[in-house]
């Protein structure tokens, strides 16, 4: 714990950096003298071409250089091709190495806070008093029994993915107001939909009665194998904090639209677990969880990554299109995973893979890598990194829902036509 506040103190201390503050300005002034909403500004900044840094008192501050420059040369250009979307959003910024929910470091808060909690403030964008407020969250018992006859069909080996998208439909049909768009009704069917996600999947290993444990409690024992170390049971409350939302992903992308056009909250979330399948998106801690199954030894790490490599494979778990010098959730669920079960024979591994990407120039590792190491270490099945994401991203899709819910016209993209012309 200790390790992680540092962490989270030294990134603010360290975000003020040098030059006298008059060398600096907030936001507001920023945006003005470009003529430009504070959204666009955070914009600019994620595509590098400005640089933000934080007060002391954590207010958002930007170069006067850069912003007369800016200024003088007038708004950059989109590349051509390029395909950036801009929506404005109070629910999540992202940073230079991290993200922030409603303003509120997400690593901190992931140190700190429950998923219940953080869920509640990014519905609501009310911070909770304490945890003892926060109603537990609990699933309709008909709807879950709906949503598991649904799977009884289903064939051992389907990913737990590819069920929560089995279950989420089947607990729509079985929930007669979901179509009330209503913010508090919406909250209140957020509740239910993320208990029933875990309610729903079937026991693996471990079976207890969990129907009064927290929410990554209940995931935990659903999940994790019979010799499972206890402590990782933590680390899951840390990692759904940690994944709750990440600002435009394409998921998300995928979850704005569906609710711009006003499909219900379960659609939305289908839409955004259609999504997270994907390689490059959720599903990147699956191919973690398969390089990690195929090194039994730290001594076989650079042969099977070599091969992976000279075949054109991809290393999953390396590299973040936002984060180009390193993502800080990584670095912070990696110590975490370091504290929880120090020593871990399967650590040693982790570790050799980490050293082996550095080796051969591959970019840091990004969240996806210690979410795959998460699941190898709890003995947890195949494919468990894709469902931790999808539940735990659950909570980011409806608060962004609510925002489209709010707005009067739909998301419309456009397309740049490129075939004939007749």
């Amino acid at each position: 714990m200790t390790i992680i506040r540092d962490l989270c103190q030294c990134r603010r201390k360290s975000t003020w950096g040098s030059g006298a503050v008059s060398n600096w300005i907030e936001a507001e002034q920023a945006a003005q003298r470009l003529g430009v909403k504070a959204a666009t500004l955070y914009t600019y900044v994620s595509r590098g071409i400005l640089t933000r840094r934080k007060a002391p008192d954590g207010r958002s501050i930007f170069s006067s250089a850069e912003i007369e420059e800016l200024a003088r040369r007038g708004r950059p250009r989109r590349q051509a091709g390029s395909t950036e979307l801009v929506i404005e959003s109070a629910v999540t910024m992202l940073g230079e190495d991290r993200h922030n929910y409603r303003g509120q470091d997400a690593i901190y808060l992931a140190e700190y806070k429950h998923p219940e909690e953080v869920a509640i403030l990014l519905w609501t964008g009310v911070e909770p008093d304490d945890r003892q407020s926060v109603r537990a969250f609990a699933p309709v018992s008909d709807a879950v029994k709906v949503a598991r006859e649904a799977q009884s069909g289903l064939p051992p080996a389907v990913l737990l993915l590819e069920r929560l998208q089995l279950i989420v439909t089947a607990l729509a049909v079985a929930d007669p107001v979901r179509l009330n768009l209503d913010p508090a009704v919406v909250v209140e069917t957020g509740r239910g939909l993320m208990s029933g996600m875990i309610a729903a999947l079937p026991h693996h290993g471990r079976v207890k009665t969990i129907d009064s444990l927290a929410m990554h409690a209940q995931l935990f024992w659903k999940l994790a194998s019979a010799k499972a170390d206890e402590r990782l049971t933590d680390v899951l409350r840390f990692i759904m904090v940690l994944l709750a939302d990440h600002e435009l992903a394409a998921s998300t992308l995928a979850a704005r639209v569906a609710a711009s056009v006003r499909a219900d909250p379960y659609a939305v979330v289908a839409a955004g677990l259609g999504v997270t399948s994907g390689a490059l998106h959720g599903g990147a801690s699956l191919g973690v969880e398969s390089m990690l199954t195929e090194i039994k030894k730290p001594d076989e790490t650079a042969y099977v990554m070599g091969e992976r490599l000279r075949r054109g494979e991809r290393i999953s778990g390396f590299g973040h299109a936002v984060y180009r010098n390193g993502d800080a959730r990584a670095v912070a669920l990696m110590q975490k995973l370091r504290m929880a079960v120090p020593g871990h024979r399967r650590l040693a591994v982790a570790e050799a893979m980490i050293e082996e990407a550095h080796l051969r120039g591959l970019p840091p590792m990004n969240v996806d890598f210690p979410l795959g190491l998460f699941t190898h270490l709890a003995g947890m099945p195949r494919g468990a990194g894709e469902a931790i994401f999808g539940i735990s991203r659950t909570v980011g899709w409806l608060a962004h829902a609510m925002e489209e819910y709010k707005k009067p016209t739909q998301l419309r993209l456009r397309a740049a036509y490129t075939g004939p012309t007749g």
